[in-house]
């Protein structure tokens, strides 16, 4: 919102990132449904319609909603395929899951008035600490003591492979990080910026530039949603392939 004070505009587009309670009263804690469990809970149900309600009929003639299920389908399984390998194929689930979630939280984050879930950072570290946590056990399992071959950087000079498995330790383990502030921190940017063009749009003299910046944001901002979500999974799907074939 854009309030006048002063004689100027005041506004605070970081308002749209604040959490609270869906019944009232100021105090929120570990069980207290807010506008995040309201926005999630939507993301899982249209992740529902899509995929298990849009597909039920299983027509050779597919309706639209099967069609749209079928291409996130064949778009991911190919993701998985080609990145991580035939091995990887079995994990499809979990990043179908994954990429259908955050996608759907992004868009559903470009309604008006809604609440872009995807634009916390507890949101989002928790997707990428599960992502880390998973290809790590897995690499383990998988593997055993051979997945730290991973670290070890056997095609470098000999003198510099201890250096190098330092900095690849690092790397490894800011993974959740990098991963994490990706996401949020482009989701929670492209709609700051749309809520601040949408306050300059208050002012009469500008408006209708401010409409045609807040029309070109937003479709920039659709699309970046797509492009995060894809980024995320396709990171995944990389990681995999470092537990399944920590060697190559």
């Amino acid at each position: 919102m854009a309030d006048e004070a002063g004689g100027g505009l005041e506004f605070h587009p970081m308002d749209q990132f604040i959490v609270k309670p869906l019944f009232g009263g100021d105090t929120i804690a570990w069980y207290t449904p807010t506008n995040v469990t309201l926005w999630m809970a939507l993301t899982v149900l249209c992740v529902i319609l899509l995929l298990v309600v849009g597909t039920r009929g299983r027509a050779i003639v597919p309706s639209r909603a099967q069609s749209v299920a079928e291409l996130a389908y064949g778009f991911i399984y190919k993701m998985v395929e080609d990145v991580a390998g035939k091995d990887g194929v079995k994990y499809f689930p979990y990043i179908m899951t994954l990429f259908m979630f955050i996608v759907f939280s992004n868009f559903l984050g470009l309604v008006p008035t809604a609440f872009t879930t995807t634009s916390h950072i507890a949101v989002t570290a928790v997707l990428a600490m599960g992502v880390f946590l998973a290809v790590t056990i897995l690499g383990f399992v998988k593997n055993g003591v051979g997945f730290l071959s991973l670290f070890w950087v056997s095609a470098a000079p000999l003198a510099i492979r201890p250096i190098l498995a330092i900095i690849e330790v690092i790397s490894y383990f800011a993974r959740p990080i990098s991963h994490s502030i990706r996401l949020a921190g482009n989701m929670m940017a492209g709609h700051a910026v749309i809520k601040v063009f949408a306050g300059f749009a208050a002012v009469l003299a500008i408006s209708p530039l401010s409409i045609l910046a807040v029309t070109a944001m937003y479709g920039l901002e659709v699309l970046v949603s797509f492009i995060q979500a894809y980024v995320f999974t396709i990171l995944t799907c990389v990681y995999l392939k470092d537990a399944l074939h920590p060697h190559h």
